[in-house]
């Protein structure tokens, strides 16, 4: 089915971890599965991993005595130690669990933005991000009163820095919160440089990491990042489950954002005491087999080499864009292949996005169509909605060209 020398790992062996893609999407149509961006298939490890926990471990997490609750904690805090570990954290303090990223940043924004920020005050995001890096803030700036300004989109799908130069210059930014790797375009944004010239200017700043954690390898401590935020379900782990690196000293200071078990450490009619990190931000029950799950999923990456992981993808994305490109009327966005990761965002002539995904499933491929929780940046582009093939260490050179040849077969079908 393909040529086992091009990728830098055992292809068939990885493709045989995912039991999801042994199945025909339609009678006679294998699956072909192109929408890892908005959720990736999950390994039989972190399956059994999770399926082990609840048939041997089950129990609630740091409340027991007995042996199954201290057989869970164990595994539930050992995951967040593997998580510390992949993103290169100081302590396990650092690492707070959350629903999934969207959570993580209303976190941010609900904790330190409603503490920090107040009238004359200036967040910096872009027009590129995800919706859940905009109305979060757009929520809180109509409550704190603190003006966004949004870094503008380049005709290439890239940040516009000098823009961004001249917000860090002219305004009192207090915090600049920017997507990693666009769900979009696949453009990867030069966060080392803009982290840097944010803290010259005083500024804290967030990663939308959502897009770039299960891809490539995200070292807090090199890039000096402030805050993280990220999913698991997008780096081969378990729906339900976020995480949120911070900065200690920062958290530290933040004021809890849910209240209720777990996150007090003294509770009595007149106040209450808070927990220390990271179970301030943990109130209630945890989604513990899920952390197992991600643990697991961690261990999978990990085992891969997260350089091998993007090195696959681009190999991928490159031959994706070379196959795409000879196709008559489709249109691609986004920057050439050495800026962008492992998505490929496309228009074809004037039939609508969410027709060529129909058509294209029908074929037993998957991709994804509309705004993609980001429709500032689709009004940027000029169009409703685009469709994205998106791809991830399970795909193949064969999956490509299983996409190009359906999209020929949707444009026979409207006659073109």
């Amino acid at each position: 089915m393909t040529d086992h020398n091009t990728y830098p790992f055992d292809i068939a062996r990885i493709r045989a971890d995912f039991p999801i893609l042994d199945q025909e999407a339609h009678p006679g149509k294998r699956l072909v599965f192109l929408d890892s961006a908005a959720s990736s298939q999950k390994p039989r490890q972190v399956i059994d991993a999770m399926a082990a926990y609840y048939t041997r471990d089950h129990a609630n997490v740091h409340r027991g005595i007995h042996v199954l609750s201290e057989r869970a904690t164990d595994a539930y805090e050992g995951a967040r130690e593997k998580i510390r570990a992949f993103v290169n954290a100081r302590s396990h303090r650092e690492i707070v669990f959350t629903r999934n990223t969207t959570e993580s940043v209303n976190l941010v924004a609900g904790s330190w933005g409603r503490a920090n920020l107040g009238p004359g005050d200036v967040v910096v995001l872009s027009a590129m991000e995800h919706h859940s890096n905009i109305v979060p803030w757009q929520i809180l700036a109509a409550e704190r009163g603190f003006t966004i300004r949004y870094i503008p989109v380049t005709g290439t799908g890239e940040l516009d820095l000098d823009a961004y130069a001249g917000f860090l210059r002219d305004d009192p930014v207090k915090l600049v919160s920017v997507l990693h790797v666009s769900n979009v375009l696949g453009t990867v944004n030069p966060v080392t440089e803009m982290i840097r010239d944010a803290h010259a200017a005083g500024a804290l700043f967030m990663i939308d990491g959502a897009q770039s954690v299960p891809h490539l390898a995200v070292d807090v401590q090199a890039l000096d990042v402030d805050f993280l935020a990220f999913s698991s379900h997008k780096m081969a782990g378990p729906t339900g489950l976020g995480v949120l690196y911070g900065k200690r000293a920062i958290l530290e200071a933040m004021p809890p954002y849910m209240g209720g078990g777990e996150m007090i450490r003294r509770v009595t009619l007149e106040g209450s005491q808070w927990n220390d990190l990271p179970h301030k931000f943990e109130a209630g029950t945890p989604a513990i087999a899920e952390a197992v799950g991600l643990g697991a999923a961690v261990d999978y990456l990990g085992a891969l080499g997260m350089d091998n992981v993007l090195a696959h993808e681009r190999i991928i994305v490159e031959y994706a864009m070379d196959r795409l490109a000879e196709v008559p009327g489709l249109t691609i966005y986004g920057p050439d292949t050495d800026r962008r990761n492992g998505v490929t965002t496309f228009t074809l002539k004037d039939i609508h996005a969410h027709d060529v995904a129909q058509l294209l499933d029908a074929e037993g491929v998957a991709i994804r169509a509309g705004h993609h929780c980001a429709m500032p940046l689709h009004q940027h582009l000029g169009v409703p909605a685009t469709a994205r093939a998106s791809f991830y260490v399970y795909n193949t050179k064969a999956d490509v060209d299983a996409l190009v040849e359906a999209i020929y077969n949707a444009r026979k079908l409207f006659r073109f």
